[in-house]
């Protein structure tokens, strides 16, 4: 039998100890015959030392502070770096590895020594609704993703080679406004690198929250969307991918009251798709026609967002 790669799992965390503890128990418990390291990265919090009794052979679990820019993208990189394995994995601190997702992964990322990045599905949970999000492609390409967020690839699902985090197409950018969207923007840089693998099972529980970090900061995803945009001019080319975008920041707008702003990006929608939703959501929430929460708690309990 041939020897398996280290893995390391990065899983940033800020006040959330008892979710923590879910989230690495699951890793932990992944039947991979590899070793395992969980790099707990606390993130403007103070370390509990304590998880690192969660250890066993071959399962060590280390803790350390995020010495990077506060937030997400800092937290993530500052595992990273201190990551020790030959492939590196995210998971959220409020999320669950299901059986089997890693040697699945591991296994896919063997099958195509060119790949450097494998995904895979979710299983939603929110509101006490549950809904699988699976994408059906094998492969993901930079014009897949401009298209299309593809929500189905969260974070969470992440399996990468370390040389291509350290080598190639880098680390999460730690100039996103809030941290907003880096997730979307890491994946945008890695199709650019080689297409992304998909594996059609929903290996991870995902748990989205009513008061979710960025539920009130409409101003601050707006700005990010924005800056993503100005980073990526190849939304230019795919007119559909660059509505979605826009409607959201015009949905943003409406949500934060600026009624004016978000008529304007509404209209910037519309002109490059007249079909886009998420401007016509925005010109409801601008009006008063409905509350922007509202829309949110419908779409969550069907596993979707703005």
């Amino acid at each position: 039998m041939s020897r398996q790669p280290s893995v390391s799992v990065v899983v940033p965390t800020r006040d959330r100890p008892e979710l923590l503890r879910a989230a690495a128990r699951a890793i932990l418990a992944q039947e991979y015959p590899g070793p395992i390291e969980v790099v707990v990265v606390f993130d403007q919090s103070t370390p509990d030392e304590s998880l690192t009794g969660l250890s066993a052979p071959d399962r060590a679990v280390r803790v350390i502070r995020n010495e990077r820019t506060p937030g997400l993208a800092g937290a993530r990189n500052s595992g990273t770096l201190a990551a020790e394995g030959e492939l590196v994995a995210f998971c959220d601190d409020d999320d669950e590895w299901l059986p089997g997702k890693l040697a699945a992964q591991v296994d896919a990322l063997a099958a195509d020594p060119s790949a450097e990045f494998v995904c895979c599905g979710i299983r939603v949970s929110y509101d006490g609704h549950t809904v699988d999000r699976v994408l059906e492609k094998d492969r993901v390409t930079l014009d897949d993703l401009l298209r299309d967020r593809m929500t189905e690839l969260h974070p969470s699902t992440f399996l990468i080679r370390a040389t291509a985090l350290r080598d190639g197409f880098g680390l999460v950018d730690e100039e996103i406004p809030g941290s907003y969207a880096e997730d979307y923007e890491f994946l945008l840089r890695a199709a650019r690198s080689a297409p992304l693998i998909n594996l059609r099972t929903p290996s991870v529980l995902v748990r989205w929250h009513k008061r979710s970090y960025f539920a009130q900061r409409w101003d601050t995803i707006s700005e990010a969307l924005q800056w993503l945009l100005r980073r990526y001019p190849e939304f230019a080319g795919q007119p559909a991918g660059e509505a979605r975008v826009t409607g959201q920041i015009a949905f943003a707008r409406a949500a934060s009251g600026d009624r004016r702003g978000a008529l304007r990006w509404a209209r910037r929608t519309l002109r490059r798709n007249p079909r886009e939703p998420r401007a016509y959501l925005a010109l409801a929430v601008a009006g008063r026609v409905v509350r922007a929460d509202a829309v949110l708690r419908t779409l969550h309990k069907r596993g979707r967002g703005i």
